[in-house]
């Protein structure tokens, strides 16, 4: 039988010093020599069952806490060092629990540091809220990694690029694609380009979407994808090619501060730009009306998905020829926020979003289905909202799969011209901007305090709510 071998030398030293113990003691005790605990103790030598028995027996020592590693501090720090302003200092594991190992009262102080930073971080967005609602503006609320300035830029104005739209709507008319668009862009790659389009199986591309090899002049894309994003993908590779200009010129109207900023934007753009060129401007916006922003109907016109159908109706807001301002939220599963967009930029204000009574929320538990509410706030402003589930690639047999939802919201002021209207029930979902921010008394769905009001904390008494305040 192999004996297991266990280095936990720094353990091993701090059971000793807390015990007072010399090294040349604590050897005696364990019928071993001091140089060979020194060895030990700085993990030269393994800790071997022996040994671990003897501990237990003479000193009384947890045999889960000399085998185990310090679990709860190295995975702590884990989280501290997957924050995108560590992420890439550690390159594995191992130092982290060296680390907790060594000097856990450093570890768990670094640990705490950084939950102080992370409370801090939230409250200065929550101030920054309170004061745009004054219509002020926060310094503090600054952006700190190029992927938050992207998104802050784009979520805050409206959803709209004309250039793109104009441009794209004239390629279309070029590509003249009936009713093989797939078929249209993959002649037009070749025949302006020389580019050819293939499909490769999930194990030659098991963490790309889509790969332009500039040597053999092939774009490659995961059969891990559906249909409707393998499109989607061609499609951004035309509009990076052929509205190259009009892509660059809305980047600069963007006044980004760094190249990765530039660099993310520009991804975003060629987005845009590919669903511009699916679903064109006038004619989208023609059938969306007709349909009454069915968004189903919609997806099975254009022959594109259900997301991508829902985000092209956040950017028609052409000057003279506009649909209904909607706006929309995708989160994942664990509540993380994905993106938001607006026609009139995303109302961060009126709405927020952060609201755990959404029923973004609730989809989940319904996946592919369609919720529609009727949601107030708390100043009494309604909102029609649509949300439900959207799956991303194709996942392998024993992967956990990806799945998002989507909220699609208008003023409820266009129920009417909306065929979600219909559905609406006869009470609303009472709901806030987000917990830090809402003051509805009793909400059985509150998970913070708001930052506005004191707790209130009385031994005599307990509301619904763990977080009632005065």
């Amino acid at each position: 039988m192999v004996e297991r071998k266990i280095f936990a030398g720094p353990r091993v030293r701090r059971i000793r010093m807390g015990l007072g113990l010399t090294q040349t003691t604590m050897a005696q005790a364990l019928d071993i020599s001091p140089s060979y605990l020194n060895l030990i103790e700085r993990n030269q030598r393994p800790l071997t069952v022996q040994l671990l028995l003897k501990l237990s027996a003479v000193y009384k020592v947890d045999l889960d806490e000399l085998q185990g590693e310090q679990g709860g501090s190295a995975g702590q720090l884990r989280e501290v060092f997957a924050d995108p302003l560590l992420s890439g200092e550690i390159p594995g594991d191992q130092e982290l629990i060296e680390f907790a190992e060594a000097a856990p009262n450093a570890a768990n102080g670094m640990i705490r540091l950084y939950r102080a930073y992370r409370e801090q971080a939230a409250r200065l967005s929550d101030l920054a809220e309170l004061l745009s609602r004054e219509g002020r503006v926060a310094d503090v609320a600054a952006p700190r990694l190029p992927l938050d300035e992207v998104h802050d830029r784009l979520q805050s104005r409206p959803n709209f690029f004309a250039r793109i739209e104009d441009a794209a709507e004239t390629l279309h008319q070029r590509l003249a694609p009936g009713d093989d668009m797939a078929g249209a862009l993959r002649t037009w790659l070749k025949g302006e380009h020389g580019i050819s389009v293939r499909l490769l199986p999930a194990r030659s591309m098991p963490g790309l979407r889509r790969r332009y090899d500039r040597h053999s002049m092939r774009l490659f894309l995961s059969e891990r994808l559906s249909p409707f994003d393998q499109l989607r993908e061609i499609a951004t590779e035309v509009s990076l090619l052929a509205l190259r200009g009009e892509i660059s010129a809305e980047l600069d109207a963007l006044q980004l501060s760094t190249p990765e900023a530039n660099r993310i934007a520009r991804f975003e753009l060629a987005r845009y730009a590919a669903h511009a060129l699916l679903m064109p401007y006038g004619a989208y916006l023609s059938a969306a009306q007709r349909l009454h922003y069915d968004i189903d109907g919609l997806g099975a016109r254009f022959g594109v998905s259900y997301e991508q159908a829902a985000v092209r109706l956040t950017s028609l807001q052409r000057p003279g020829a506009s649909a209904i301002p909607f706006f929309l939220m995708e989160i994942d599963m664990a509540g993380n926020r994905l993106r938001k967009a607006g026609a009139q930029g995303f109302p961060q204000v009126r709405f927020g979003g952060g609201c755990p009574k959404l029923n973004i929320h609730v989809a989940f538990a319904q996946p592919g289905q369609i919720l529609v509410d009727a949601a107030q706030m708390p100043d009494g402003s309604r909102f029609l909202t649509v949300a439900r589930t959207i799956e991303g690639p194709q996942a392998d047999f024993g992967e956990r799969v990806r799945r998002s939802a989507l909220l699609l919201g208008c003023d409820i002021a266009h129920r009417d011209e909306v065929i979600y209207g219909k559905a609406l029930g006869a009470a609303d979902v009472l709901i806030g901007r987000a917990c830090r921010l809402c003051e509805r008394q009793g909400c059985l769905a509150r998970a913070e305090p708001p930052v506005t009001r004191p707790l209130g904390l009385d031994e005599m008494a307990a509301g619904l709510s763990v977080f009632d305040f005065q």
